[in-house]
């Protein structure tokens, strides 16, 4: 059995191994391309309603909670910051990183077992066609590409969806909401939520893959590697998250 330690060292060669063969994928992967925008409609245009109702729900809650706040101290201009922070910069990222381990972390890990246990792997392999080109780089791009568009999109309906339910409060001119936003919008946010969307994607397809391809040849051992990507998904985002922040907030 592995100990933690060899466990990590593998994943960090594999990721290696994975960044090595984006070049290769790029200049003659076409016959892999339609395996990537297929990761990206699962990932990122099946996952819009799902994040569509989170992030109005979470704008409507900050606002709901914080305007009477707030205003009550006289600092009812601080829910703006309060909403990039939260929605933007922290709750974003987050969230449709958990979506996305739920739905495509154990869609990617599934496959892959699947096809170790079909024998499928090993085929590519007997033909020259390297595994980790045609069958994983393809899934890691899909998937860190699918979590940065869905965080942009999960900010804006946020924010935009926010202001439905600030009008319940504090009607204002949507040109005034909007003004007040970006005023309190700054570069440091939105590089920090794509460094965190970017990496969060990387994780959990990295995750996923080596999940998947860690079977050995029962059958039985498909939904545990299903499983075990979530698991490990969820714990080395919310590390990655943590680590990212500290070093933000203390920089």
């Amino acid at each position: 059995m592995r100990t933690f330690f060899t466990e990590v060292l593998y994943t960090m060669g594999f990721f290696s191994r994975t960044l090595k063969g984006v070049g290769a994928f790029v200049l003659r992967g076409k016959a892999s391309r339609k395996i990537l925008i297929m990761q990206i409609l699962f990932t990122f245009v099946d996952a819009l309603s799902i994040s569509t109702l989170l992030a109005v729900g979470i704008g409507a809650a900050v606002n709901v909670i914080g305007i009477p706040f707030l205003s009550g101290l006289g600092q009812g201009k601080m829910i703006y910051p309060l909403l990039i922070t939260i929605i933007s910069r922290e709750l974003g990222p987050l969230l449709t990183a958990f979506i996305i381990i739920a739905r495509s972390a154990t869609a990617i890990a599934t496959e892959m077992a699947t096809m170790v246990i079909s024998h499928e792997v090993e085929a590519y392999i007997s033909v020259g066609v390297d595994p980790i080109e045609h069958l994983a780089v393809p899934r890691f791009l899909g998937v860190s590409v699918s979590l940065f568009l869905l965080n942009i999109y999960f900010s804006i309906f946020g924010l935009a969806g926010s202001f439905l339910v600030a009008q319940l409060f504090n009607p204002l001119p949507p040109a005034m909401y909007f003004t007040y936003l970006l005023e309190n919008l700054a570069l440091h946010d939105i590089i920090l939520t794509s460094i965190k969307s970017v990496s969060f994607g990387m994780i959990i397809s990295v995750m996923a893959i080596l999940r998947g391809l860690g079977v050995e040849r029962a059958s039985t051992e498909i939904p545990v590697a299903g499983l075990r990507a979530v698991g490990s998904s969820f714990l080395w985002v919310i590390l990655a998250d943590i680590v990212i922040s500290a070093l933000f907030y203390m920089g």
